[in-house]
């Protein structure tokens, strides 16, 4: 009941403060915009925005481990702030902020997506595309990139999940194994499914082909 509730005050406030800051970003008004999402930081996360961004999301995960979970809904908060400051600094002209906000964000979003947060809490999905456009000219690092591909195959969106395995090889990582490993899951699926998710199975049957020569060619 405590963490219900905690959950829909935490819904009703970000909800009010999204409002807030949309307006305040139209009337140009940055400083304000920023104190209302340091505001609810510091009611909800017993963070501030300074502390925050000078963490690794590594570390910023480890404040929401308990006895070994993660507290996956208090995580996608935090990454909805982060987003929202990150949308007041590209919107002030500061897209490098904005770029490192959004970036943190995604990572946050996709660790807690995979932890079992509720994805209708915050409309987990829509900020996630959201921030996927706004950082698609950008390499991802490859940690968050390998979340991506287990959220896009999550979703079914199995062409995604192709992409982002091959970016992460183009990155010099070793995902070898984790290739071979996606498409024999996918060989699994029906032909409807592989359609839907925008890898029709011969396609499927073809990268798997591919994929072994090249990281055969890679071990010679």
């Amino acid at each position: 009941m405590f963490r219900r509730d905690y959950i829909v005050r935490m819904i009703e406030d970000m909800t009010a403060m999204v409002a807030k800051v949309m307006t305040l970003k139209q009337e140009k008004k940055t400083t304000e915009a920023l104190w209302e999402v340091d505001e609810l930081l510091i009611r909800h996360f017993r963070l501030n925005s300074r502390l925050l961004n000078s963490l690794s999301v590594e570390d910023i995960i480890d404040m929401y481990l308990l006895g070994g979970v993660v507290e996956s809904d208090k995580l996608q908060g935090v990454a909805r702030l982060l987003k929202e400051e990150g949308a007041i600094y590209t919107a002030a002209g500061d897209k490098e902020a904005g770029l490192f906000r959004a970036m943190r964000s995604l990572h946050l979003f996709l660790y807690a997506d995979l932890h079992g947060a509720d994805r209708a809490l915050l409309q987990m999905p829509a900020d996630i595309d959201e921030l996927l456009r706004e950082t698609q000219a950008y390499s991802l690092p490859a940690k968050t990139e390998r979340l991506l591909l287990s959220y896009m195959e999550s979703l079914g969106r199995y062409a995604k999940a192709e992409d982002s395995l091959y970016r992460l090889w183009e990155q010099g990582q070793d995902v070898g194994q984790e290739g071979k490993e996606l498409y024999g899951r996918l060989l699994l699926k029906s032909p409807e499914e592989l359609e839907l998710g925008g890898l029709p199975a011969e396609e499927v049957r073809e990268g798997l082909k591919e994929w072994e020569r090249r990281t055969a060619a890679v071990r010679q």
